[in-house]
């Protein structure tokens, strides 16, 4: 096949993937406006890594329209090759040509790092996802005994991952979600986590931020002073150690462990515990308004 046929063909490809993939992208923004709001807003609540989960559908819808725009262009590609179409650039000099060339070569490594920089973003997203989700399963035995727990509480100074409130306290878990291949340590040495397989510390003062960002709110509710525990939740590390008294380190098997992790001014009168119940009830609702 001479090179003008294979301009023609990549050309008429390129041109039907590109129209299938906005209007592919076209269809899923449109398809997220119109069901944005879930039935019943008003009582469904924030699940255990909500906000990633949306993540994750968005970029699995991106994914997807990706790879089937990339399958629209190899069977454009291969009908029009097949049935020789038209010859868009009979008679155009060679070097402009080969401009078409480079400017189609351009396009699909546009593609390709477009596709590959999703697929390795849904694959940390997803990574957190279950990070999360399996701290929040087994927060949930320990609300059952404690009180109630919410997912993804938001605060001027970040989101919370998780937080538990009940009669003997308020914790709020966040959750720090990180790949190793071995078993693994880490531990927390003023205000900074270090991990056995690194030699760089991870900084806790985004942490510890949010946490007295939602002590302050909640103060401000019940019109008194109450305490907001940190907790890091590290899922699949062993804890070595940690120096420092204002946050607790957990994994997903020691989380239970927050159950005595308190004192006497932990404590809450069931007045306050129904007013910051009601306050995160309104924060976690799915309700966008």
């Amino acid at each position: 096949m001479d090179i003008q046929a294979i301009g023609a063909a990549a050309t008429l490809a390129l041109i039907c993937a590109v129209v299938f993939l906005l209007a592919a992208r076209s269809w899923q923004f449109l398809n997220r406006v119109l069901t944005r709001q879930p039935s019943f807003s008003d009582n469904v609540m924030s699940e255990a890594a909500q906000r990633f989960r949306d993540e994750l559908q968005i970029l699995s819808g991106k994914q997807a329209s990706y790879l089937a725009a990339a399958l629209v262009f190899i069977v454009i590609y291969a009908a029009a090759s097949m049935f020789r179409g038209p010859q868009l650039f009979s008679g155009y000099p060679a070097w402009q040509l080969y401009a078409l060339f480079a400017a189609l070569i351009a396009a699909a490594l546009l593609a390709t790092y477009r596709l590959l920089r999703t697929t390795l973003a849904r694959r940390q997203v997803r990574f957190l996802q279950d990070a999360n989700i399996a701290i929040g399963h087994q927060l949930q035995r320990v609300a059952a005994e404690h009180g109630r727990a919410y997912h993804d509480v938001s605060t001027a100074s970040g989101i919370v991952d998780h937080v538990l409130v009940g009669q003997s306290g308020i914790y709020a878990i966040n959750v720090i979600a990180r790949r190793h291949y071995r078993q693994a340590t880490v531990r927390l040495e003023n205000n900074e986590l270090h991990f056995s397989n690194s030699e760089r510390g991870l900084s806790v003062v985004d942490i510890a931020a949010a946490s007295k960002r939602l002590a302050r709110d909640l103060r401000a509710v019940t019109g008194s002073d109450v305490q907001v525990r940190s907790v890091i939740a590290l899922p699949g590390w062993d804890i070595a150690e940690q120096s420092s008294e204002e946050h607790l380190l957990v994994n997903e098997r020691t989380i239970a462990m927050i159950r005595g992790w308190k004192d006497q001014s932990d404590y809450l009168m069931n007045e306050d515990v129904a007013l910051i119940q009601d306050e995160l009830t309104r924060r976690c609702r799915r309700n966008p308004a």
